[in-house]
C-alpha cells in the first residue's frame, strides 16, 4: 500500500513539474541518466553472462552468477525438448499418413491384378496376344512371332573388308545383317 502512495506522490510531481517548462527539461534529463546508468547496468550483467568481467566477483556472486546461468540453460533445453517432440510428433503423423496410402495404393494395384487375372480368364491368352499385338506401336521391334520372347541386340565390329558397303548403309539408314 505504501509503495501505491508513493509512486501517485511521485506521478503527481512529475505532471506538476511537467507544467513547468525548465522543470520538464530537469526531469528528462533525469530520465535520460536513469536509463543511462539502466543501461550500463545491463550490459555489465551481459558481459558477466558472457564469461567477461568476472575478476571483481566474490564466490557468492560468482554462484548466483552460475545458479543463473544453469536456471537458463534449463529453459532452453526444455524449450528444445518440446520443439523436437512437437517434431517427431508431427514426423509419425505424417508417417502414418503416408503408411495408409501405401495400404491404400497397395489395395488398388491387388484390384488392378486380380481384374487383369479375370480378364486373363475370360479373354484367354490368344486374343490378349492379339490386343497387344494391335496396340503395339508402329516402330517397335518385334519378332513377328511372339511379343513376349526376348530380343538380344549384340555390338559388332565392322568388318574391314566391307567398309564401303557399310558406308552407304549408314547414308541410306539401311542396317547390314
Amino acid at each position: 500500500m505504501r509503495s501505491i502512495i508513493e509512486r501517485y506522490n511521485k506521478q503527481k510531481e512529475e505532471h506538476q513539474q511537467l507544467l513547468n517548462p525548465a522543470s520538464e527539461v530537469k526531469f528528462w534529463q533525469r530520465e535520460a541518466a536513469s536509463l543511462r546508468k539502466e543501461l550500463q547496468y545491463l550490459q555489465g550483467c551481459h558481459r558477466q553472462l558472457m564469461g567477461e568481467e568476472l575478476s571483481g566477483l566474490s564466490v557468492k556472486d560468482l554462484q548466483n552468477l552460475e545458479n543463473q546461468l544453469e536456471m537458463s540453460l534449463k529453459g532452453v533445453r526444455i524449450k528444445k525438448d518440446q520443439i523436437l517432440t512437437d517434431e517427431i510428433k508431427d514426423l509419425k503423423r505424417k508417417g502414418n499418413l503416408i503408411y495408409q496410402e501405401n495400404l491404400e495404393l497397395h489395395n488398388k494395384v491387388e484390384l488392378v491384378s486380380q481384374e487383369n487375372s479375370e480378364l486373363h480368364e475370360v479373354y484367354g491368352k490368344q486374343n490378349v496376344d492379339e490386343v497387344n499385338r494391335v496396340s503395339q506401336a508402329p516402330y517397335t521391334v518385334g519378332n513377328a512371332y511372339d511379343l513376349h520372347a526376348p530380343i538380344r541386340l549384340q555390338l559388332s565390329q565392322p568388318h574391314p573388308h566391307n567398309r564401303e558397303a557399310l558406308g552407304k548403309s549408314m547414308k541410306l539408314g539401311l542396317q547390314l545383317q
